[in-house]
């Protein structure tokens, strides 16, 4: 919504409703806390278990995506899944 405000294409803003308005600056405060404490995470670990523990939030988009989305599971996502899974495990296990 910034920058939308920044750049004065502001037209389309009075069509939202306040609920979602509400849920689109939810989502930027929660964007950038994230980031904020994935770069602090890089200050103080090893990047490459950082950014592998940071890549099991596709594992966390299956599982709620197939739960509350009721989106299919196929072999192809849980291998995908798994292998991001085991990948990040060996990194963790191995000290990066």
């Amino acid at each position: 919504m910034g920058i939308v405000i920044a750049r004065g294409q502001t037209g389309g803003l009075a069509q939202l409703n306040p609920q979602t308005i509400l849920f689109l600056t939810l989502s930027g405060l929660a964007t950038g806390a994230s980031w904020l404490l994935y770069f602090h995470a890089l200050q103080l670990g090893n990047a490459s278990l950082v950014a592998g523990v940071d890549k099991l939030s596709l594992v966390l988009i299956v599982v709620f995506s197939a739960l509350f989305l009721a989106e299919p599971l196929t072999w192809r996502v849980v291998l995908g899944a798994g292998m991001i899974t085991l990948g990040t495990l060996v990194l963790i296990r191995q000290g990066g």
